[in-house]
């Protein structure tokens, strides 16, 4: 489920999780050409990039490799050529609701975090490092990401953790 978040009339994006298409893909054969790995979360708090929530104690998971530039430069036409990455991801093995909430996940909020700018032709423009009260509600969050596309050429934000720089979600520019 899409998003939409807009600041002061000024700046309108798109916060997505990873599409339900691209999901159905991966499930099957992620972007390094695996079959999935099927794991049971017994303590609970991976991250979901399906739904945008961290996994419940005991359920199940599946970890695929994921290339969300590649993906993206095949919807607009981009190349981001040495930019493109492959990654680990947490997604639901089966076909889940998407994000419950608007806005700025909750389950992120008051997590350090990297932002990392694209312009539309697929090259990275910078990062911002988020710090826990940046982020820690939906207001604060929804500042940060107007700062970041303050600049008119990002067209594209991936969030990342910072310990593993795994991809989170995207927020794209409308």
């Amino acid at each position: 489920m899409d998003v939409m978040s807009t600041t002061e009339m000024t700046t309108t994006w798109q916060i997505r999780a990873i599409d339900p298409a691209v999901l159905e893909e991966l499930r099957r054969r992620d972007d390094a050409g695996n079959p999935p790995r099927l794991l049971t979360d017994e303590e609970g708090g991976s991250p979901l990039r399906c739904c945008l929530r961290p996994v419940r104690p005991g359920e199940r998971m599946a970890l695929v490799a994921y290339a969300p530039l590649r993906r993206w430069a095949r919807e607009t036409g981009a190349d981001p050529g040495p930019y493109e990455e492959l990654g680990p991801v947490f997604i639901h093995p089966e076909p889940c609701a998407g994000p419950e909430s608007a806005g700025y996940p909750a389950a992120v909020h008051g997590s350090r975090r990297v932002l990392r700018a694209y312009s539309a032709d697929g090259r990275i423009l910078g990062g911002r490092l988020t710090e826990p009260e940046e982020v820690a509600d939906p207001e604060s969050a929804t500042g940060v990401l107007a700062e970041v596309y303050a600049d008119p050429d990002v067209a594209l934000v991936h969030v990342r953790a910072v310990e593993f720089g795994c991809f989170t979600f995207e927020i794209r520019r409308l």
